[in-house]
């Protein structure tokens, strides 16, 4: 988002983009489908971390990944009814799967210490809880993905993988998910992926290339993240993450 765009002009923009990726040129879309080549070619995800643990044996039965999120990030406030808990996706994923192989992947900045979320008793309603194991690789170990609004639902569609939204995350409501939490009724435009993929990251975001520091188009940024050419952060940022994380179990003082 632009640093001198007003936050109720985002959503309104967003939409647009959507309702405009329905008659894409065939140009357009081959664009996209080529980032989305790029992007899951290239594992890259929004925590492009380094995996600590391997997967575990899943045997035959079907997988379902369900994502942890953070509990108080505003697409759960804002964006999810009944299901608004890591815990209760869990348990409502296992109640709607019975037979399934569940894995539960704690979200990194709650398994870090940072964020709220954790399920104290993940073990005992999932199959697997994975930790330490990268987005990208879960993704793929998966048949599908259920989550409430975790942008690695929308990874996942871009890895072809079927996702059930139980919350109403950006990428539900267009024909692309299955939505037990329901979809504002404006979302009425059906674009394909690929016209998807293009409204959501080359029509409405707009991109800083850290090393020039000048706009950019995605491309450049993807490029960027493959070939590790981004400069470090500050050593106060750095400072500052480890500053939050000590504080993490206190944030109950500030959040309430």
């Amino acid at each position: 988002v632009r640093q001198d765009q007003r936050a109720d002009e985002v959503k309104p923009l967003c939409r647009q983009s959507l309702h405009k990726a329905v008659s894409l040129p065939d140009l357009d879309a081959q664009r996209a489908e080529a980032l989305i080549r790029n992007l899951t070619q290239n594992a890259l995800s929004k925590y492009n971390l380094t995996p600590t643990n391997p997967l575990p044996e899943l045997g035959a039965k079907r997988v379902i990944l369900v994502p942890g999120q953070v509990e108080d990030d505003a697409s759960i406030r804002f964006g999810t009814g009944d299901i608004a808990t890591n815990r209760a996706l869990l348990a409502e994923t296992r109640r709607r799967n019975p037979e399934a192989t569940v894995l539960y992947k704690p979200h990194p900045d709650v398994e870090a210490g940072l964020r709220i979320g954790a399920v104290p008793d993940a073990e005992q309603i999932a199959d697997f809880v994975i930790s330490g194991t990268g987005a990208t690789q879960a993704i793929d170990a998966a048949e599908e993905v259920w989550t409430m609004t975790s942008t690695l639902g929308f990874e996942a569609l871009l890895r072809g993988k079927p996702v059930t939204c139980l919350g109403q995350p950006f990428y539900a409501g267009w024909g692309l998910t299955t939505d037990l939490g329901g979809a504002p009724d404006r979302r009425k435009a059906r674009p394909d992926l690929a016209r998807f993929a293009h409204a959501c990251l080359i029509d409405y975001p707009r991109y800083f290339d850290p090393v020039t520091g000048r706009p950019c188009p995605v491309e450049t940024i993807v490029h960027r993240l493959i070939h590790g050419e981004l400069p470090d952060g500050p050593p106060t940022l750095r400072m500052l993450s480890k500053m939050q994380g000590a504080l993490a179990s206190y944030a109950h003082l500030w959040r309430g």
